[in-house]
């Protein structure tokens, strides 16, 4: 069984209905211990990153969560889900300090600021059809081509602290890491859930790595 982690933030409507056409065991749980007991389990997510944490917390998945990636369980985050991977966001630094993430892997998420994207023709957020380039090979991208398209919307990228868990890069007036590897870890800030074909390729590929884990 996959686990679709319901922690109240989150495209969880759209992923579930993503894998269930492609025939795979997954459950919608918002309960601590189904995650737990899961064979893979998918952390998707959008909206505010200290609005995610606290939600993880609150209701008692936060350590599921990383229970599941230290035990080496197939693992999958979705846009935000990427994101709370790593050690911080920069999304509530106007308010304060940084925003503590799940602190799995060292790196920050940033905002993506308008001087930076160039002649004023690209928008915040980031929202649309861009092309990944592959960095390296690996199981979640079995199939899929360097450049393909996949769908994104956020404001925030990741700067991994380690590039060799970086899977994939995109370019939005800067490269920013849109993908990560490491072990039976694996995220997307893109949605495949929303990338028609080749990110139900992507899905597939998670779910033969979850019956392989």
């Amino acid at each position: 069984m996959i686990a679709v982690v319901d922690y109240g933030v989150g495209n969880l409507g759209s992923v579930g209905k993503a894998f269930s056409s492609l025939d795979a065991g997954v459950q919608v749980t918002s309960d601590p211990r189904e995650v737990r007991k899961a064979r893979a389990v998918v952390l998707p997510g959008v909206g505010a990153y200290r609005d995610a944490m606290d939600s993880l917390k609150q209701k008692g998945l936060k350590e599921p969560v990383l229970e599941a990636i230290r035990e080496g369980r197939p693992f999958l985050g979705i846009c935000l889900g990427l994101q709370l991977l790593f050690d911080s966001s920069e999304e509530h630094a106007e308010h304060g300090d940084l925003t503590p993430g799940l602190g799995v892997f060292p790196g920050q998420v940033r905002r993506f600021e308008p001087d930076e994207l160039p002649d004023g023709k690209l928008k915040i957020p980031h929202m649309g059809w861009n092309s990944i380039s592959i960095q390296k090979s690996c199981p979640l991208f079995e199939g899929i081509a360097d450049g393909t398209y996949f769908y994104f919307v956020h404001s925030y990228y990741l700067k991994a602290g380690e590039r060799d868990v970086v899977a994939a890069t995109t370019w939005y007036g800067r490269d920013f890491d849109a993908a990560i590897a490491a072990g039976k870890v694996y995220a997307t800030q893109f949605h495949p859930e929303k990338s028609g074909v080749e990110g139900l390729r992507v899905l597939k590929n998670f779910i033969a790595i979850a019956q392989g884990g």
